[in-house]
C-alpha cells in the first residue's frame, strides 16, 4: 500500500509544482500585456483625438506600429497626420476573405493606412510602410504589410515550399498548417511501408 501511494504524493506534488510556475508565469506577463494594451489604446486615441484618423484606421495603425517595432529593421512607425487623409488610408467595405493565402479568414472592411518605419539606431534612410488590416465590426482578423525582413518562420517555411510568400499572420496558424501537411505526409508514408510489409 505504501509503494503505491509514494508515486501518488510524487504526482500530486509535481501537479502543484506545475501549477504555481504557470500562475507565476501569467503573473509576469500580464503586466506586459496590459502595458501593451495601454500603449496600443493611448496610441488611437491620440490618432483620432489630435490627428482626426477614423477609429478602425487608428486602430489598424497602431496595431501597425507595433508589430513593426517587433521587426529587427525598425525602431518604430511614425504616422504623421497625411497618414490619416483620403490619400493614404482608408476603410473599404468587404464582404470577402482577406487574401487569397494563408489569411483566408472572412472580413466585412479592408482598413489600409501608410506611415513612415524608423530604422533601429537610425542606420538607413526612413521607409514607406503599408498595413493592411481586416476587421469583422471593431474586431480585427487579419493583418499584412510590406515587411522588407519576412520573420524567420516564414523564410524557412518558403526555402521548402518555393510557392510560400511569407506573410504575417496575425493568428500564426502558418506554422500550424505546414506541420500539418508534414505530419499527414509522414503517416501516409509510414502506411504505404506498412502495407508493402503486410503483401511480402
Amino acid at each position: 500500500m505504501d509503494r503505491t501511494n509514494v508515486p501518488r504524493r510524487l504526482l500530486r506534488m509535481v501537479g502543484r509544482l506545475a501549477a504555481c510556475a504557470a500562475s507565476l508565469s501569467l503573473l509576469c506577463t500580464a503586466p506586459a500585456f496590459a502595458d501593451q494594451l495601454e500603449q496600443h489604446n493611448d496610441l488611437v486615441n491620440r490618432f483620432i483625438n489630435g490627428m482626426h484618423a477614423d477609429p478602425l484606421v487608428a486602430d489598424c495603425a497602431a496595431h501597425g506600429n507595433f508589430v513593426a517595432s517587433t521587426s529587427t529593421a525598425f525602431d518604430h512607425v511614425e504616422f504623421p497626420p497625411s497618414s490619416f487623409d483620403s490619400a493614404h488610408s482608408s476603410v473599404t467595405p468587404w464582404n470577402d476573405s482577406f487574401d487569397e493565402g494563408k489569411q483566408r479568414v472572412k472580413v466585412d472592411s479592408i482598413v489600409t493606412v501608410e506611415g513612415v518605419g524608423v530604422r533601429q539606431n537610425n542606420s538607413g534612410e526612413p521607409a514607406d510602410l503599408k498595413f493592411r488590416c481586416g476587421y469583422v465590426g471593431s474586431q480585427m482578423l487579419a493583418f499584412s504589410w510590406n515587411d522588407p525582413v519576412p520573420p524567420n518562420r516564414s523564410h524557412s517555411a518558403s526555402s521548402k515550399h518555393k510557392g510560400s510568400k511569407g506573410k504575417h499572420a496575425v493568428s500564426g496558424k502558418t506554422t500550424k498548417k505546414s506541420s500539418k501537411a508534414s505530419s499527414g505526409k509522414s503517416s501516409s508514408k509510414s502506411g504505404s511501408s506498412a502495407a508493402k510489409k503486410k503483401s511480402h
